[in-house]
């Protein structure tokens, strides 16, 4: 028996839990896997493909009831966990969060604090692959970006992939559904499908954990993710803040913030 589906058992027969959100093999890799009974616990896994951000589940009221909850989660997950609970989205005793260490050993975290001392030491990385694509982008004059991401929205489909996957786009109604007044354009055009993305990097501004899941999810491969992650690069230099930990950004104020980017 793997130690994670040991641990989940030993929740289950203690009635602490009736459900743990987890791994499970799939026909293309590791899938989200909804667990509701010891029985199914083995089917639980922790690998290296155990990459999505399940952390997505964490604010979809209808999928629980008032019951504790486990959530077995990377290191994207738990910085989301963070990052929900600094807005007031979850309730800390509603759910018990586990991961496991390198040496596969299952960490159970006793509250938001311990979390947070163990991110410490996983900063959010970059890949080189995206930090080449980030230096090309940026080496461009603005007229060549802007013909470089308009090029890029020309591709989508409006179809909201990338709302669906981020685990921090929970609002009840997003902005592209109100048309009172109409906020964003409802078809697909370069100009209005970068509108969409516009707004929703200011709304991720300060937020957004790195965890790709915008990208992932895009069926026509735009590199969403870089702008998310280009404005976290930014406030990561302005204001020496990590995702999980500064809130949102263009919604919190300071008066010792820095203002030399004001120009």
């Amino acid at each position: 028996m793997n130690k994670l589906a040991e641990k989940v058992k030993s929740l289950f027969a203690e009635g602490t839990v009736k459900l743990a959100i987890g791994f499970e093999n799939g026909s293309h890799g590791a899938r989200p896997f909804f667990c509701r009974n010891q029985e199914d616990a083995d089917r639980l896994i922790w690998d290296d493909s155990c990459t999505n951000n399940i952390a997505v589940y964490l604010t979809k009221s209808e999928l629980f009831d008032t019951s504790t909850t486990v959530l077995v989660a990377n290191l994207p997950a738990l910085r989301t966990v963070l990052q929900l609970a600094s807005e007031n989205q979850l309730k800390q005793e509603q759910w018990i969060i586990l991961t496991l260490d390198a040496q596969g050993e299952v960490i159970q975290f006793g509250n938001l604090e311990e979390i947070s001392a163990y991110m410490a030491d996983y900063p959010v990385l970059i890949s080189e692959e995206d930090r080449q694509l980030m230096e090309k982008i940026q080496s461009m004059t603005r007229e060549e970006r802007w013909q470089y991401w308009i090029l890029e929205m020309s591709k989508c489909m409006k179809c909201y992939a990338c709302r669906a996957a981020c685990p921090l786009c929970y609002c009840n109604r997003c902005i592209v559904e109100v048309n009172c007044p109409q906020w964003i354009q409802a078809w697909s055009a370069p100009l209005t499908n970068m509108e969409w993305q516009i707004n929703r990097v200011m709304h991720m501004a300060g937020r957004c954990v790195g965890c790709g899941a915008c990208a992932k999810a895009c069926p026509v491969g735009i590199p969403l993710h870089l702008l998310t992650q280009n404005m976290t690069e930014i406030i990561r230099e302005k204001f020496e803040k990590q995702p999980g930990s500064m809130g949102n950004t263009l919604a919190t104020f300071k008066v010792e913030d820095k203002e030399d980017f004001i120009h």
